[in-house]
């Protein structure tokens, strides 16, 4: 029982392995001009039904929060299809390591979020320059099973951080464009960049 155990640890590790050296191509360029679409559309809105951000911060987060709940869920529906597709036995392992890679950002930005939130609400303008940088340090870690390429998609995101909290500095005031507009252009830069790096559009889910 013992050499079977030690059998399957060995496998695993391997697997993992072989994983770590394969490039993962479960994101598809159509989904991701799909979440700078809701990004434009959420932009939209609410500069058509905000008159001041900071007069209803939860409002104003809420729908980026709505919004980027349903691009990963978007997201990750298409990368288990493509996985399966592209990597087959490797699918599962592709989709942990690239889960792992992201992971530390959005755990930083839901973590930053509820401090700020918590105890220095009037630090909110804050956020959006700060989930565009973890949203760029995110991608830096996942370039090792993406196109490296995709290193001009998180130079994207940092400099967008770092521009919206030099304007947002100035005021303290939260802005739909400073956060909409980075997010609206570095998804479909993204989308761009995998077109062109897989040469497919394909969008399967």
């Amino acid at each position: 029982m013992r050499d079977l155990d030690k059998a399957l640890a060995d496998i695993l590790a391997i697997r993992t392995h072989i994983a770590a050296g394969t490039a993962f191509r479960g994101y598809g360029p159509a989904t991701m001009a799909i979440t700078g679409a809701l990004a434009l559309v959420v932009t939209l809105l609410q500069f058509a039904l905000i008159d001041d951000p900071n007069a209803v911060p939860l409002t104003f987060f809420g729908g980026w929060f709505v919004a980027a709940a349903i691009s990963v869920v978007v997201v990750g529906v298409e990368a288990r299809a493509r996985s399966r597709r592209d990597h087959s036995g490797l699918a599962d392992a592709m989709i942990y390591q690239a889960i792992e890679q992201f992971l530390p950002a959005g755990i930083a930005g839901a973590l930053l979020t509820l401090v700020l939130w918590h105890t220095a609400p009037e630090t909110l303008w804050l956020l959006p320059g700060l989930w565009q940088l973890l949203v760029g340090l995110g991608l830096f870690a996942s370039v090792r099973s993406l196109p490296r390429i995709v290193t001009l998609v998180g130079a994207w995101y940092f400099i967008a951080g770092f521009v919206t909290l030099m304007l947002g500095s100035q005021s303290h005031a939260l802005s739909v464009w400073t956060m909409g507009l980075p997010f609206i252009l570095g998804q479909f830069l993204m989308a761009a960049v995998l077109h062109f790096a897989s040469g497919d559009d394909d969008g399967e889910i």
